[in-house]
């Protein structure tokens, strides 16, 4: 009484698992806490590191100095100058996310990028990942083009690693874990943001603050509809920093068009 026979045990295992194939397959199976499926395989933030080399090695070759990478024509045209941002090159917001001042800049960059993606890419999954990143990228270049001196420029990643760490920082939360080292990495970052000179304050305040809205729009989805919650909120941040870019650049108009030494000022 109560004994299986060996054939039948084998028989319910096989069930088993073609069971579990067959929920993976229609998007079941092992969940993280946002609703991503889980896998420990790296591939997003290797690729983000190897943009970003690739740009900086562009402009270090076109400049011919690796210290002075920042002459290339490259980086003239990418670099967040917000004159040419007014003047209707809206994607420097963006391309100037993945340009660095000389090796030691985007040696830290990408160092910090590591330590911090490989974490949340995991938790997050990719595709979320990509959207923190991307989001949090453009919400510093936004803040940048809202405070910074308009005559300009500022480069780098920071922006959307800062909004990583407050990424890190919200799903910590969301998960109940101990906040402090989280914060008091954010809290030494900001001291010594404010502490060196030529380091942007408003791209990195810009991404910590857009990146923990997302990823708070991110772990506190409800769980019905979970993934509709989530594009329709970072689509609304989206949206809110759009109209925040058109918001500065109707400041602007009246910058741009004063005359042909605004205009010359445009490109650095």
């Amino acid at each position: 009484m109560g004994a299986q026979c060996v054939d039948c045990v084998q028989a319910g295992r096989r069930q088993d698992a073609g069971q579990r194939r067959q929920h993976r397959a229609v998007g079941y199976g092992a969940r993280t806490f946002v609703g991503a499926r889980l896998s420990n395989r790296l591939v997003v933030t290797p690729v983000l590191i190897a943009l970003n080399v690739l740009v900086y090695g562009i402009t270090a070759v076109e400049a011919r100095s690796p210290l002075n990478n920042q002459v290339s024509d490259l980086f003239g045209a990418w670099v967040l100058w917000p004159l040419a941002v007014a003047g209707g090159e809206w994607w420097r917001l963006v391309t100037s996310g993945f340009l660095h001042f000389g090796p030691l800049h985007i040696a830290v960059n990408m160092f910090a990028l590591w330590i911090i993606g490989r974490e949340l890419e995991v938790a997050l999954g990719k595709a979320r990942y990509v959207a923190l990143y991307a989001i949090s990228l453009l919400g510093g270049g936004i803040m940048v083009y809202l405070f910074s001196a308009v005559n300009g420029p500022t480069a780098g990643a920071s922006g959307a690693i800062y909004g990583l760490l407050g990424g890190m920082l919200i799903a910590v939360l969301r998960l109940k874990l101990n906040p402090g080292p989280v914060i008091g990495t954010i809290v030494l970052n900001l001291i010594i943001t404010v502490s060196l000179p030529n380091i942007s304050l408003y791209g990195h305040l810009g991404g910590l603050i857009v990146g923990a809205l997302a990823t708070a729009a991110l772990v506190y989805a409800p769980a019905k509809h979970r993934v509709a919650w989530q594009v329709g909120a970072l689509v609304l941040l989206v949206v809110a920093l759009v109209g925040l870019y058109f918001y500065r650049d109707a400041q602007l108009a009246n910058v741009v068009c004063s005359g042909a030494g605004a205009q010359m000022e445009c490109s650095p």
